[in-house]
């Protein structure tokens, strides 16, 4: 993971180097932002950012507006940081296209655990790169996904769940197991997460939407 650069933005000087101080031990470049303009304007101008640690309250623009915006442009992944921990606003987060959503105070050890984690599958390859079941190909170095010829655009969580519903077709999965494969082992959020996230990867997917099976009262099988 060394060498990978990501931007740190929080109006708080002392929270980024608590932040930053724990991504250098593990090799990371960390660019710093102090606002939510600065951000954008560092975003446009470094085409190297590999994941961005975004706070939502913030001077200038609020993470919202900033995360909204890179959405438009690019899938890299997002962590957002905030002292809010109500239900409404990780499910904006999500709609948005958030990757993780940690709610301020948190463990500086976890937040990088699950930088780690997110970097490591992003940039993983393998010998199985390209998986294909019923006109849905998903291809793991481009990070792409089609449906019938046609690519369609998921966020980084709705392209990890797919992932892991082609690689187990045809398993029945808990709800406890999508969170701690899909989500990994330190994700304190609530399970209904998932719920959304199948939601709207049902509605990207179409008529392929219902080869993902609802397990009434434990979660869901992805198959014919």
């Amino acid at each position: 993971m060394e060498d990978l650069k990501i931007l740190v933005v929080d109006d708080e000087s002392r929270m980024r180097k608590l932040v930053k101080d724990f991504l250098n031990k593990d090799g990371y470049i960390v660019v710093e932002a102090e606002d939510g303009q600065q951000a954008l304007d560092i975003f446009y101008q470094d085409k190297d950012i590999a994941l961005i640690i975004l706070d939502v309250m913030m001077p200038k623009r609020d993470g919202w507006e900033v995360c909204r915006e890179i959405r438009e442009n690019s899938k890299v992944p997002i962590i957002m940081l905030t002292a809010k921990a109500e239900e409404r606003d990780e499910l904006l987060g999500f709609e948005l296209g958030v990757d993780e959503y940690i709610s301020k105070p948190f463990s500086p050890k976890i937040l990088a655990a699950r930088v780690s984690a997110i970097l490591r599958r992003t940039n993983q390859t393998s010998n199985n790169d390209v998986l294909e079941i019923d006109g849905i190909i998903i291809n793991k170095v481009a990070h792409s996904v089609s449906v019938d010829g046609k690519e369609i655009d998921l966020s980084y969580k709705e392209f990890e769940l797919l992932t892991y519903f082609f690689e187990n077709k045809g398993v029945a999965l808990s709800r406890e197991k999508i969170l701690n494969n899909v989500w990994n082992y330190d994700y304190f959020g609530d399970a209904r997460t998932i719920d959304t996230h199948v939601k709207k990867l049902r509605g990207k997917l179409g008529a392929k939407g219902d080869k993902i099976k609802t397990i009434w009262g434990m979660g869901y099988k992805f198959g014919e």
